[in-house]
């Protein structure tokens, strides 16, 4: 266990490296801007007008959605492992990515009259979204509360009807798969400005209320009969966590579409660092996944594609998701291997 004044080093370290991902994030593009001019064009009136506009208005929505969707998806997976007392849980398990992609789905097929459906779609996505994540919670829960295994064992059976749905559809609308391929990859190209202010509100309450259900989560790691005697009532408690998970991840996904993996790589990376503590795992988890998610785009944006698809008449970065699962998997890999020894 890190002492306290290790831990502040810790989360000084990742907020630096956040902030440099950042700065970096605001240079690159198709024409490159160097550090010194993007800090220029931060301040204002250090720099010529282009360089603002292009940092301002094409660059810094994306690297702020780069930043709290991957605070978010961080912070809602350790959130999650605690509820589920498993470290191999993230915030696909609780319905939010599917009901949100099946939701967008029905949307764009059944709207080709609308002049500009995508401008709805983040909105689509977040009903759809809240409406997974209560649809596992309802079906999950019994008389005698909340298991963390059925928890699971729902979540898995719930994201398997809504995806085979999603398929359903997506065949029947040639129209709904070219417009939804990267919100079921998970990608941060083209977001705009509208995107940051859909999700600050729901980053700025969710962080908040995550950090301080630390208490909560640490007497959730405890068997049940020690978490009585310690005055926590576990049903409650179990619901509010994973709710808070869920409204976490419906307001990541709803502007980013399903990223996976940061909510597993960023807890477990956390815990590896600092132990079991909650008060600790939560800030440091929510960092990384700040780090991690931009260290992806950066990765992301540096490479291009045409996809194959109609709609597509231009070459466009790699989906940030698709490059997390490059480096996600192997981990997933070495976690179940070790979780089996």
């Amino acid at each position: 266990m890190t002492s306290t004044r290790s831990f502040v080093a810790l989360v000084l370290v990742a907020g630096m490296a956040a902030v440099a991902l950042f700065i970096l994030h605001l240079g690159l593009g198709t024409v490159w801007i160097p550090p010194d001019r993007v800090i220029g064009a931060l301040v204002d009136g250090l720099t010529e007008s282009t360089d603002r506009t292009i940092v301002w208005d094409l660059r810094m929505p994306r690297a702020i959605l780069g930043l709290l969707v991957g605070c978010m998806l961080g912070l809602s997976g350790a959130l999650l492992q605690v509820v589920m007392r498993n470290r191999l849980a993230e915030p696909g398990l609780t319905g939010v990515s599917t009901g949100g992609i099946l939701l967008a789905v029905l949307f764009l097929a059944g709207t080709w009259g609308l002049p500009q459906p995508g401008r709805l779609l983040p909105f689509i996505v977040l009903l759809g979204a809240l409406a997974g994540g209560i649809l596992v919670l309802f079906v999950s829960s019994t008389r005698g509360g909340i298991d963390p295994l059925r928890l699971i064992l729902t979540a898995v059976i719930v994201n398997a009807i809504l995806g085979s749905l999603t398929a359903i559809v997506m065949l029947r609308s040639n129209y709904a798969l070219g417009n939804i391929l990267s919100w079921l990859i998970g990608s941060l190209h083209g977001r705009v400005w509208d995107d940051v202010w859909l999700a600050l509100p729901w980053a700025a309450v969710g962080i908040a209320a995550g950090l301080l259900a630390a208490r909560a989560a640490n007497l959730l790691q405890l068997d049940d009969e020690s978490g009585r005697a310690l005055g926590l009532p576990l049903q409650p408690a179990r619901v509010a966590l994973f709710g808070l998970a869920a409204v976490l991840a419906a307001g990541a996904v709803s502007v980013s579409g399903a990223i996976a993996f940061v909510g597993l790589m960023a807890p477990n990376a956390a815990r590896a660092i600092v132990g079991a503590d909650a008060r600790r795992v939560l800030p440091l988890a929510a960092l990384i996944g700040c780090v991690l998610l931009l260290a992806a785009d950066l990765v992301a944006q540096s490479f291009s594609i045409r996809p194959p698809i109609p709609s597509s008449a231009y070459r466009v970065g790699l989906p940030v998701g698709a490059v997390l699962a490059v480096f996600g998997a192997p981990l997933l890999i070495f976690l179940i291997r070790r979780s089996t020894r």
